[in-house]
């Protein structure tokens, strides 16, 4: 039985629900962003008192179909962002069709109308979001953090961090740390 889960962005997130998961002696096979298997069916009182506890824990257990297909969309953007490096062919349409096995018209209209904002604004947000934290970390130089994120320069990035939090990329470094939000939140 496979269960959907809204604010699953990270691998925290997934060791969290987890740990639920073992508290209510529910086996899964796999937990994912945004997805568990469950190896069977749990009992509609252990259902209940997992969707609880998620609750709780500011996750919410998903059984309508166009939301579980959102949070797909945003957990495979979110894992494309924070988990792999970009190259010049990267295209979110393409990948997330391929991902999704939907035509990205219908994913992208999907999106706007339950979300109220379009995907590529959605990818924008979190890739400024991965921007703010490789900033604070101070690892990277602006060039670089640009390449890595497939920006087509560091005027483009710049342009858009300021467009989204209207602050450019030095001032966010000089000021940044308490700017930053949870993904789910973006």
């Amino acid at each position: 039985m496979r269960i959907y889960i809204k604010n699953m962005v990270c691998n925290r997130c997934i060791l969290v629900v987890k740990q639920e998961l073992e508290k209510l002696r529910m086996e899964a096979c796999s937990v994912t962003l945004g997805e568990v298997d469950l190896l069977k069916k749990p009992t509609t009182s252990q259902l209940n008192q997992f969707k609880t506890n998620l609750n709780t824990l500011g996750f919410e257990l998903l059984d309508d179909s166009k939301k579980q297909l959102i949070e797909k969309i945003k957990n495979t953007i979110i894992q494309h962002i924070q988990y792999n490096s970009f190259d010049n062919k990267y295209n979110f349409s393409e990948v997330l069709s391929k991902a999704l096995h939907k035509d990205y018209s219908y994913l992208s209209s999907l999106f706007s109308e339950v979300e109220g904002i379009t995907i590529e604004k959605y990818v924008i947000h979190q890739k400024i979001e991965k921007v703010k934290e490789l900033l604070i970390y101070d690892e990277l130089s602006l060039s670089e953090i640009a390449f890595q994120l497939g920006y087509s320069s560091v005027a483009h990035l710049s342009s858009q961090f300021k467009k989204v939090i209207d602050l450019t990329p030095s001032h966010f470094k000089q000021v940044g740390r308490n700017k930053r939000k949870p993904l789910d939140s973006v």
